[in-house]
């Protein structure tokens, strides 16, 4: 049996030179988690099979350069707002704020996780906290990516002796602005990157989803998954779901979609994932109010990750506790806007185990 443990050691240098730090923590069961200071990234999550062979669940890349080079999220933490926001602005108290525009579903422009050089790709300090964490801390300041505010926030991830990965954030601000920060992992758990997701069951605790307009960008209606591929109440198998429904009903892409979590309070079960063949199961749960489930649809086998691997479309899942998708614009849904003397605080809980 391992001994929990953190160390760090350089992952490598900035263009400008700053030294990067990767740390490893590791549980006493033997799983190992690595994270980066660069954009706050998961760099890897190495997990057991039922027959006790560890590999790592995640895709991204063997060195800094790869993340330095290429931009589709693997592992980062998101901010100032996950997920997309309408046009790429937003009013607050009267003022209008322009945002990059950086993404255009369906030839639609929208902003799109905290813009052109949003949390992702900023480096933050990072110290080991005891034998199980890794706290991060970064300050944005007012204006960055046309965010209002000085904003002082602080990402710590846990590896526990009971395999249970916590990613824990936390922001504070000196004036009124949006914050909806958010993991971005990529899964596959077969621990097999050239392979999809589509054998993988899901289950998703939602009994709404949020319908999207041609750019990816909530309606403003909460409808319900009854009845729709959308249902993923009991577990399903996504290939057979994509397969049987998804396409017939015009959805695009595939799966980019936010799910309304049911409401309780605290950190409470959002999703489980299953990969039959491997055994491995993945419980996330959260105290967010949504989850994006995305099935990697933009991924086109063209950009060589970890081992040279080319990760290929549905070749993972991506499953983002948030809060809801252009909430800045739409004043029914909850509202994102971080206040002085507030604590935005957000846990997301993945729970790691075989059957």
């Amino acid at each position: 049996m391992a001994t929990s443990s953190v160390t760090a050691e350089t992952f490598g240098k900035m263009p400008a030179g700053r030294e990067v730090k990767i740390f490893t923590i590791t549980n006493k069961n033997g799983l190992r988690a690595r994270v980066t200071e660069y954009g706050a990234i998961l760099v890897a999550m190495a997990a057991p099979d039922r027959h006790g062979k560890t590999a790592d669940l995640t895709h991204g890349f063997d060195t800094l350069d790869g993340w330095l080079a290429n931009g589709p999220y693997f592992g980062a933490s998101i901010g100032r707002f996950g997920n997309r926001i309408k046009n790429g602005e937003f009013t607050l108290e009267g003022k209008t704020y322009p945002l990059a525009t950086n993404n255009a579903p369906g030839g639609i422009p929208c902003h799109l996780h905290g813009g052109i050089v949003g949390f992702d790709k900023v480096v933050w300090t990072g110290t080991a906290k005891g034998a199980h964490a890794v706290e991060l801390t970064y300050f944005s300041k007012a204006g960055e990516e046309g965010y209002p505010g000085n904003l002082s926030v602080r990402i710590t991830y846990t590896l526990t002796d009971d395999n249970e990965l916590i990613w824990q954030a936390e922001a504070t601000t000196d004036a009124p602005t949006p914050v909806n920060l958010v993991h971005h992992s990529y899964w596959n758990l077969s621990g097999d990157p050239s392979t999809t997701i589509l054998a993988h069951e899901l289950m998703l605790a939602a009994e709404y989803y949020l319908p999207t307009g041609p750019g990816l960008i909530p309606t403003g209606v909460l409808a319900p998954v009854a009845g729709t591929p959308m249902d993923f109440t009991t577990p399903c198998n996504i290939g057979e779901r994509i397969e049987a429904d998804f396409e017939a009903l015009r959805f695009g892409a595939g799966y980019d979609h936010c799910w309304v979590l049911r409401q309780g309070e605290g950190v409470r079960l959002a999703a489980r994932v299953k990969e039959p063949k491997s055994g491995r199961v993945m419980e996330v749960a959260t105290d967010q109010p949504a989850i994006q489930f995305y099935a990697a649809n933009f991924l086109d086998g063209k950009t060589p990750g970890k081992g040279g691997v080319a990760y290929a479309r549905r070749s993972a899942l991506c499953l983002e506790t948030e809060g809801f998708p252009d909430a800045p614009n739409q004043p029914a849904f909850p509202s994102p806007i971080l206040r002085p003397g507030e604590i935005y605080q957000h846990t997301l809980v993945h729970r790691f185990s075989v059957e």
